[in-house]
């Protein structure tokens, strides 16, 4: 029979481990006395490709406030203009692909032809339309293969939108957009220095890990190096230089594009760093594949990392056509090969979800290790006066 002496200290332990469960895994927002739980710098980064666009259209708000729910440190967006001069959030030049404008006539003259990097391209271009007129379209699911039931359900949303979508968001939830083919408007004015001119206007400042940036954390990403040096002399953001395949050039406009082997020599790695924290690279440039099968992995990430250079990589999908055999089609094995073996510092994925649930269930969480430690304090400190 148990004493009512040596029982009482064991339901109160009981009462004391009962009521710090809880503060093991606060809710979004609640920790720390109320303030918002602070960006996880523990591990690498999840970055919503677009937003959860595997489940919802692409860069819609709804995407955006998907991936936040499933746990994305930061939400991925593209940044171009309207023909008014708004910023908006949209991937391509065209509307074609991913909107219902070909259902309105009244815009069946707007079909134009460009030189979009060198290259003419025909379509609906942003350019050409008024932010209202963006807002009465509708986005749709990039791929067929992908759910639906979202197609023309969703608003194109502006970069303020977006902004405040991570501002809004009950824990710290960080951005990273995209300068995407830079224009220059007839005041003079060119298209970074609004980009920046809006960063600033909602309090996005601060080099990477200082307490400014923990606070509204943010990365500037672009294919087009000048555009990284220019906004480089307007903000101490960090930055990441996007790498596409080996046989695109970069997305510069004032100089003469860059080449995939210029801009992974040692000599450019060297000149680039002074203006970047990162680099972002195509991963089947980083681990070639071929007949769906990945070979060995080039140095590239072993000789950014030297250069203290991080390597967040793109883009992650479940769907079986993107896992490459290895993996035998499973989105978890191709997590632990490129976080754990290849050594990446962000993932950008379509699936912000899968990610999460992959890092939570494999890796360590260094606040729990503490509150873990700081109970097992407790505990030794209520048992040690009745052993």
């Amino acid at each position: 029979m148990v004493s009512s002496f040596s029982f009482a200290p064991f339901v109160f332990l009981l009462l004391v481990i009962g009521g710090t469960a809880r503060p093991l895994y606060p809710l979004p927002g609640k920790g720390d006395g109320g303030s918002k739980r602070p960006l996880q710098t523990f591990r690498p980064y999840n970055i919503a490709h677009r937003g959860s666009n595997g489940e919802i259209p692409e860069e819609t708000r709804q995407a955006y406030l998907r991936a936040i729910e499933e746990g994305a440190d930061f939400i991925e967006t593209d940044i171009l203009s309207s023909k008014d001069g708004v910023l908006i959030c949209f991937h391509d030049v065209t509307l074609d692909e991913t909107t219902d404008i070909a259902e309105f006539k009244e815009f069946a003259n707007r079909n134009r032809t460009y030189e979009v990097q060198g290259v003419n391209m025909t379509g609906f271009f942003t350019v050409d339309f008024t932010l209202k007129e963006l807002k009465s379209l509708r986005v749709n699911q990039r791929f067929s293969f992908r759910d639906p039931q979202y197609n023309g359900k969703f608003q194109i949303i502006t970069f303020e939108e977006f902004i405040n979508i991570a501002l809004d968001a009950p824990r710290v939830v960080g951005i990273y957009p995209e300068i995407k083919n830079p224009v220059k408007w007839s005041d003079g004015k060119r298209f970074e220095d609004k980009f920046v001119e809006t960063l600033k206007k909602y309090g996005y400042k601060g080099s990477y890990l200082s307490k400014d940036w923990l606070k509204q954390p943010a990365f500037i990403q672009s294919f087009a190096p000048t555009s990284l040096v220019y906004v480089s002399n307007q903000t101490e953001l960090p930055k990441l230089l996007l790498i596409d395949e080996v046989d695109i050039p970069t997305q510069d406009t004032n100089q003469a594009s860059n080449s995939y082997w210029e801009i992974t020599s040692d000599t450019y790695l060297d000149y680039i760093k002074q203006y970047v924290i990162g680099i972002g690279p195509w991963k089947d440039t980083i681990v070639p594949v071929t007949k769906s099968y990945v070979t060995n992995p080039s140095d590239l990430v072993e000789r950014a990392h030297a250069r203290n250079l991080q390597v967040h990589p793109y883009t992650y999908r479940n769907e079986n056509e993107y896992l490459y055999f290895n993996f035998s089609q499973d989105p978890y094995k191709e997590y632990d090969y490129w976080i754990n073996k290849i050594g990446v510092d962000g993932l950008f994925t379509d699936f912000t979800g899968s990610l999460h649930n992959f890092q939570e269930w494999t890796s360590p969480n260094p606040r729990d290790d503490k509150i873990e430690s700081e109970l097992l304090h407790k505990i030794a400190l209520l048992v040690s006066p009745y052993e």
